[in-house]
């Protein structure tokens, strides 16, 4: 890959998480004195509204302007309504139509109008197979900044807490990722559960929707289930929890 050129643009795409925040962070730091950067957000109607609380003050901290990309298409920016309008809400790879087109298509509609010779996002020093799959499949010109400083994700969680940045709520509820509430790339009846347990409307419309689109979001006992089968008391696999990771409390969720 080439390296970066004084007067190169690179944009950041922040998700609104810990990662991407830092990801920006040390863009800036590395990049900011030579280059332009950009620091984009694609909003999701069915994130907790604290994301955008989070995202202002990172914007603060780090003294950007923080832009927003989204695909026409769905002026709503709603989960919701790509599944109704595709008829579908997960594939059988893990992805999700609400990614293909509120998140890439965005991106790509955001291209259209803009360039940049760089993107960022916030793969940590965990995600190297993702962020190496992600350059074969996506583009090559993103730039591993975590990975390349050797960070992982409480790692991001910690830095921001010292600098006196409150992590996105969502994280204090439990939930491993800033993503939507009812993230429908999860599998897990751990993280299904904890949807019940923190938001039992969000979980109803969930099982209300899947239904009605023949869509079994949850895997119990190996085999997919709907969300309205799912036992109360039933766990898979323990859910990456933020909180204990640091110790100070859009991929697929485990």
């Amino acid at each position: 890959m080439s390296s970066v050129k004084n007067g190169d643009t690179i944009a950041v795409w922040f998700s609104c998480g810990a990662a991407s925040a830092i990801a920006a962070q040390v863009t800036i730091r590395r990049y900011g004195d030579r280059c332009t950067i950009r620091v984009i957000n694609s909003p999701i109607a069915e994130e907790d509204e604290d994301n955008r609380r989070f995202m202002a003050d990172v914007a603060a901290w780090l003294g950007v302007n923080v832009e927003i990309a989204t695909n026409p298409k769905y002026p709503s920016a709603s989960a919701v309504d790509v599944w109704n309008k595709r008829k579908a809400m997960s594939f059988p790879n893990g992805g999700a139509p609400c990614t293909v087109h509120l998140k890439k298509e965005a991106r790509q509609e955001w291209e259209k109008r803009n360039h940049a010779d760089w993107h960022v996002l916030g793969f940590t020093s965990e995600e190297k197979a993702r962020f190496e799959r992600f350059t074969l499949t996506e583009r090559s010109n993103v730039l591993p900044v975590l990975i390349d400083a050797n960070l992982s994700k409480a790692e991001c969680a910690q830095r921001l807490v010292e600098a006196g940045i409150q992590l996105p709520r969502i994280y204090r509820q439990g939930y491993p990722n800033a993503n939507c509430i009812g993230c429908v790339k999860a599998t897990s009846p751990t993280y299904w559960n904890l949807v019940r347990r923190e938001h039992p409307e969000v979980f109803r419309q969930r099982a209300e929707q899947s239904r009605r689109l023949g869509v079994t979001l949850v895997r119990h006992n190996g085999e997919r289930i709907y969300l309205d089968e799912l036992p109360e008391a039933a766990r898979g696999a323990p859910l990456k929890d933020m909180q204990s990771e640091c110790g100070l409390f859009c991929e697929e969720q485990p």
